[in-house]
């Protein structure tokens, strides 16, 4: 597709993606669970003049519904730099329905991934695919899609197994027949831990293979970023990835942070319940205290992200 249609001409996706392609860094594209993480993300963007990617799972979609987008879209779109929204993994229906729906009432994700990469063939992918990208780009929100399988799961989405890497080969037809203008390769990543499947191993070969192909027409995104070395990332980014999508990194020392926070000084005692009124329940910290504490955590790891994708500073470029 060498043409972006009239209704993406002005995408911020779109446009965060090309600039991060053409100079050479990645961008992160950070999953958040609720508001204390959306503004982490802003502010460690802010912090240090990087572009984002604030990422939403169709769990917490289905969640928050279209209050909590709007608050995603405001806190983004108001920051002093560009940061998109975007929508990962929405395979079922109902997700679709609800983030389409959404943006055809105007409280539109910049961009989603429409995941059929479930499908046993690349036809029945792009059949499935294919109404929902014409629909969501009708509405102006931007496309990624799935060619291959990852394999694995997390954040309510569904558990796949047998993974199918990425054929260059079939990357144009694949990319013209769904419309879609963000790939997300399969290139031996996975979602989840590579524990046990003795850590990553990366063909580059396909990453290269695809970015001489889509250079500056399809950006490449990184998905199963869990536990991978700098090193790889930065591999990645050179071999023409420009969305990076990160979860756990970052989700889950705020987790370990606000949990310990809040947590009671001594253990409950078995035969009180904690709602009592007659029990004196109380967290180790005021809860602002340990929202703020917990909030910078994420921010932290969002900033040492952005360090290691280069993206430090080019929000002013």
């Amino acid at each position: 597709m060498s043409t972006i249609p009239t209704t993406l001409k002005d995408n911020l996706t779109l446009s965060i993606l090309s600039k991060a392609e053409a100079g050479g860094y990645g961008i992160l594209s950070q999953s958040c669970y609720d508001a204390q993480s959306a503004i982490a993300l802003v502010r460690a963007a802010e912090r240090l003049r990087s572009p984002a990617i604030l990422q939403l799972f169709p769990i917490t979609l289905m969640y928050g519904g279209g209050p909590f987008l709007q608050f995603c879209l405001t806190v983004s779109h108001s920051a002093s730099v560009p940061i998109a929204v975007h929508l990962d993994h929405a395979t079922d229906e109902e997700h679709l329905e609800l983030a389409i729906g959404l943006a055809e009432k105007g409280i539109k994700f910049d961009s989603i991934m429409v995941d059929a990469s479930h499908a046993e063939t690349d036809e029945e992918n792009i059949a499935i695919a294919k109404p929902w990208v014409e629909r969501a780009i009708k509405a102006g929100v931007a496309v990624e899609v799935e060619l291959g399988r990852l394999e694995g799961g997390e954040a309510g989405l569904r558990m796949i197994e047998g993974a199918k890497m990425t054929e260059p080969g079939k990357a144009e037809e694949f990319m013209e027949g769904t419309g879609a203008l963000i790939l997300a390769p399969s290139i031996g990543n996975l979602h989840g831990s590579y524990i046990q499947s003795g850590g990553p191993k990366f063909n580059q070969d396909i990453l290269k293979a695809l970015h001489d192909k889509f250079k500056g027409r399809i950006p490449l995104c990184l998905h199963g970023t869990d536990e991978l070395p700098d090193e790889l990332f930065k591999e990645c980014i050179k071999n023409g990835v420009s969305k990076l999508n990160v979860n756990s990194w970052a989700r889950d020392p705020y987790i370990a942070s606000l949990s310990s926070s809040l947590s009671p000084p001594s253990p409950m005692p078995p035969t009180q319940n904690h709602i009592s009124p007659n029990y004196p329940y109380h967290s180790k910290k005021p809860f602002p205290d340990a929202i703020e504490e917990a909030t910078e955590v994420f921010a932290g790891v969002c900033e040492r992200m952005m360090k290691v994708f280069g993206s430090v500073g080019k929000a002013d470029e």
